[in-house]
C-alpha cells in the first residue's frame, strides 16, 4: 500500500529532530531512503543501526513512521512505543497521534484514547484530542450507526492495489489499479520505484457483479499515476488525479512531485484534450474530485496554504462557462489536523468523507455530513461497522436510488494491498439525538467511591435500557436518546444497600450528572 499511501495523503509530513548523537554511515543512508519514501529499504537499515546499539528519537520515530506509512501498525506500535520510552520530553505531538492511531489499529481502544488524551494535555487545540473529551463515548456512537450496510469483495480485485471506484454514468465504474505490475514490471515509478497507478473500467452487471476490467481509454500515459474521478451528469467531461507532470516531472522546493487535478472530455469511448485546472500549484496537492448532484460544485482534497491539517476538502464553484471560482475550505467542523480527504456528494447532497482525524475505528474512516453547507457537530457521523475498520477505509461512494456503491479498504482479508468492496444500505443513518449520562457511586457514610458496583436504568415503562458497572474510579457513563423521558437508576453492590436516582432527559444534547450513594449494610 506504498504508493497509495502517498496518493492518500497527499504529501507526507516528516517531523526532523535536532541531532545531538554522532551519526553513523547506516542511518545517514536510512534517512535518505526514508526521505524517498522507500521505507523498506529504511526499514532494514535503521534495524541493522540499532542491531550496533545505536538508539535515538530520530531512528525510532522514523523506523516507526516507516511501517506507520506501509500500513504495518503491529511493528509501528512497536517502536513508537520505543518514542516513547526513549525521550517523551522531545517527542513532538504528532507522534502521540500516531501512535494512538496506531494502537488503534490494533484494537488496543483504551491504551489509544490515553495518548489521545496525553496530546490534549500537550496541545488543548489539537480538535482530534480534544474531540475525545467531548465525545468519551465515541465507540457507542459509532456502534449505534453500524450494520446498516452489506459488503462483500468484488472479481475485479488483483493481488495488486485497487481502489477508489467511481460511477462512470454509463452503467460501470473507473477505478484505479497497480496490477500492471504483473504484466512488465518496466512499468515503475522512477522516483518510488513502485508500480504507476492506472485508471480502468469495468461494467456492472444486471445482478451487480463487476465484470470486463479493461484500461480506460483515453490520453493517459503510463509516466503518470493517475486515480480517483468524478464524471459529469452528461457523462462527457471527467476530472481525476494525476501527478504533476510537464515534460517530466514538476517537485516542490522540498523535492516533492506532488498531485493535480485534470479535466478530460469524452469523444466516443476515448477520453482526449486533458487539461490541468487553474488552481492547482507544484507547491501543494489538489485530488481526489467529487461533483455535487447539479455539476455546479466540485470538492476536492488539498494541503494548500491555509489547510488545518494534513489534508483538508475544499470545494470550487464551476462556472457555467467551464471557469472556475476561488476554492474555499470546509472548515473545521469537516477538517481537522489530520487527513480528511476522498470527498463525495451524493444525490442526496450528503458528503461523504474519509478521516483520521474525527474519532473512528483506527486509520481512515468514513464519515457523512447530512448537510455539508452547514456542518456541524451535530449532522457528521461516523457511518460505521462494516464500511469502516482498524485499518483504512475510504473512497465510499453511493447511489441513492439504488442504495448500491463502492468503498475501498486494506483491512485483513482481501486479495490484494487494497481492495473494492461492494456496498449495499439495509438501514437509514441514525440521526437521533442522544444524551451522556454521567455518574459516581460513593459510599454514602464515608463518601469513598465504591468500584465494580452495578448500575442497571429502567425507562418509564419499566423496561431495562442499560446495565453497567463503575470503574476503579467508581465513575460510570452510558448514552440515552434524547427526549423528553423519565428514567430510574439503580446502584447495587454487596455489602452495600442499593440506591435509586429518578432522572427526567429534556432538550437535546443535554447532558446528566447523578450519584449514587450507597449505604453500608450492618454487620
Amino acid at each position: 500500500m506504498r504508493l497509495v499511501k502517498i496518493i492518500i495523503s497527499l504529501s507526507i509530513l516528516l517531523l526532523t529532530f535536532s541531532q545531538t548523537y554522532s551519526q553513523s554511515k547506516t542511518v545517514a543512508k536510512a534517512n535518505k531512503f526514508f526521505e524517498r519514501f522507500a521505507y523498506e529499504n529504511a526499514i532494514d537499515l535503521y534495524l541493522k543501526a540499532i542491531e550496533n546499539d545505536e538508539t535515538s528519537i530520530e531512528i525510532y520515530s522514523n523506523l516507526g513512521d516507516s511501517y506507520y506509512q506501509n500500513a504495518d501498525m503491529e511493528n509501528a506500535v512497536i517502536w513508537y512505543e520505543k518514542l516513547m520510552n526513549h525521550d517523551i520530553t522531545n517527542v513532538k505531538g504528532e507522534y502521540y497521534f500516531r501512535y494512538s492511531q496506531a494502537l488503534k489499529a490494533i484494537g488496543e481502544y483504551a491504551k489509544s484514547d490515553y495518548w489521545l488524551e496525553r496530546l490534549a494535555d500537550l496541545n488543548a487545540n489539537d480538535s482530534r484530542a480534544s474531540s475525545l473529551i467531548y465525545d468519551p463515548n465515541y465507540l457507542e456512537k459509532i456502534e449505534a450507526q453500524s450494520n446498516r450496510y452489506s459488503i462483500k469483495t468484488v472479481r475485479v480485485n488483483s493481488e495488486y492495489s485497487d481502489f477508489a471506484a467511481g460511477f462512470d454514468n454509463d452503467g460501470g465504474i473507473i477505478f484505479s489499479s497497480s496490477r500492471d505490475a504483473g504484466v512488465s514490471q518496466k512499468i515503475t515509478h522512477r522516483w518510488t520505484g513502485l508500480p504507476f497507478l492506472q485508471l480502468y473500467t469495468a461494467r456492472i452487471s444486471e445482478n451487480g457483479k463487476l465484470t470486463n476490467a479493461q484500461k480506460l481509454q483515453g490520453d493517459f500515459n503510463t509516466k503518470y499515476n493517475e486515480s480517483s474521478v468524478a464524471i459529469t451528469n452528461d457523462g462527457n467531461t471527467m476530472y481525476f488525479t494525476r501527478n504533476s507532470f510537464d515534460n517530466g516531472y514538476q517537485k516542490d522546493s522540498k523535492g516533492i512531485v506532488r498531485l493535480k487535478l485534470y479535466r478530460a472530455f469524452r469523444n466516443g469511448d476515448y477520453w482526449t484534450n486533458i487539461v490541468e485546472l487553474p488552481f492547482n500549484s507544484t507547491e501543494y496537492s489538489t485530488a481526489h474530485p467529487a461533483l455535487s448532484a447539479d455539476n455546479s460544485k466540485l470538492y476536492f482534497a488539498s494541503d494548500m496554504p491555509g489547510t488545518f491539517g494534513l489534508s483538508d476538502i475544499y470545494v470550487v464553484n464551476i462556472n457555467r462557462d467551464g471557469s472556475f471560482g476561488k476554492p474555499m475550505n470546509l472548515g473545521n467542523q469537516i477538517n481537522t489536523e489530520g487527513r480528511d480527504t476522498f470527498p463525495f456528494i451524493s444525490k442526496n447532497g450528503e458528503l461523504y468523507f474519509a478521516s483520521d482525524g474525527h474519532l473512528g475505528l483506527g486509520g481512515l474512516d468514513v464519515f457523512v455530513c447530512t448537510d455539508p453547507n452547514s456542518p456541524n457537530n451535530d449532522n457528521i457521523y461516523n457511518i460505521g461497522k462494516p464500511i469502516n475498520s482498524s485499518k483504512d477505509d475510504f473512497a465510499f461512494v453511493i447511489d441513492d436510488d439504488s442504495k448500491n456503491g463502492f468503498f475501498t479498504s486494506n483491512r485483513n482479508g482481501g486479495i490484494g494491498s487494497d481492495d473494492i468492496y461492494k456496498l449495499t444500505q439495509i438501514k437509514p443513518l441514525n440521526t437521533t439525538c442522544e444524551t451522556l449520562v454521567k455518574g459516581i457511586i460513593v459510599n454514602k457514610n464515608s463518601g469513598e467511591i465504591i468500584p465494580d458496583a452495578s448500575v442497571i436504568v429502567y425507562n418509564n415503562k419499566s423496561q431495562t435500557v442499560k446495565e453497567i458497572n463503575s470503574d476503579n474510579k467508581g465513575e460510570f457513563n452510558f448514552l440515552l436518546d434524547c427526549g423528553e423521558e423519565t428514567f430510574t437508576a439503580i446502584g447495587t453492590k454487596a455489602t452495600f444497600k442499593q440506591d435509586t436516582e429518578i432522572f427526567t432527559i429534556e432538550g437535546k444534547d443535554a447532558e446528566f450528572n447523578i450519584k449514587l450513594e450507597l449505604d453500608p449494610e450492618e454487620l
